[in-house]
């Protein structure tokens, strides 16, 4: 029970589609380490299907709808947060999306679009929670990013590069400014997860699921299988606890060695 009287607030807590997804698994890893869990999604029955799993497991959690690009809402949803659970002690930065294309095929409403989600969710969540973290002296900012902020992974999706690689960069910025007032950042780098996303967003890019499936388990050096969603909750759920105390402005890659490898995608 490592975040035992702990509270994270957990955006993008929902899933695309039935199965796992990083956000929901995340969500459900801080409640089985003993966390109070704020599951926020912009869909509020994603929200809602994640804090009924926690709740069957004995974990107590609160389900709202937010939606990041809008600053109100995200100051809304935190706001609500603190009124039921006094306190807030992890932000967790799940919300991601995909826009395929290169400068060429890509309209600038998609890019822009693309940015403002992957970036502009960091920016705003972070204005809303950083107030209590500063009256705390205390706090763990967790942002997912993605492999592909800092090599190519064989896809077309030129905001998605430049989107994630900010997150990276803008984890840095705020562990280095605010770490003096006792606040963490750092970030998780999934490499080829299988979650519901990749079959939502991806798959189009293969004549079938199962051709994906084998094309993305094929470049991963580790015994040549994607990771789960709870890879890449386990290691927020770390990065977030005491046991990173001393671990601040890292991006840290959970990829199965893909990031290392030379095999080109």
């Amino acid at each position: 029970m490592k975040l035992a009287d702990r509270v994270a607030i957990v955006f993008g807590a929902g899933s695309s589609g039935p199965g796992w997804g990083n956000g929901k698994a995340a969500a459900v890893a801080y409640a089985r380490a003993g966390a109070r869990v704020v599951a926020i999604d912009i869909a509020e029955a994603a929200a809602a299907e994640t804090a009924g799993i926690i709740r069957s497991e004995g974990g107590e959690a609160l389900a709202l709808a937010a939606d990041v690009t809008d600053f109100a809402s995200v100051e809304a949803a935190v706001a609500q947060a603190v009124a039921t659970f006094g306190r807030l002690d992890i932000l967790h930065n799940n919300v991601g999306v995909v826009m395929h294309g290169g400068p060429v095929e890509l309209d600038e409403g998609a890019f822009l679009r693309c940015l403002d989600i992957n970036v502009g969710s960091v920016y705003r969540t972070a204005k809303a929670v950083l107030p209590h973290f500063l009256a705390a002296k205390r706090g763990a900012i967790v942002n997912i990013s993605s492999l592909a902020a800092t090599r190519w992974t064989g896809y077309p999706y030129f905001a998605y590069y430049a989107a994630k690689a900010a997150v990276n960069q803008a984890t840095v910025a705020l562990a280095l400014q605010y770490g003096p007032q006792g606040i963490r950042a750092n970030a998780v780098m999934p490499g080829l997860i299988d979650t519901p996303l990749i079959y939502a967003q991806i798959s189009s890019q293969y004549g079938s699921a199962a051709e994906m499936v084998a094309a993305r388990n094929a470049q991963v050096p580790l015994l040549g299988k994607m990771g789960t969603a709870w890879d890449v909750a386990n290691a927020a759920v770390f990065l977030a606890s005491d046991e990173a105390a001393f671990i601040t402005g890292v991006v840290l890659p959970v990829d199965g060695g893909q990031g290392c490898s030379v095999v080109p995608p």
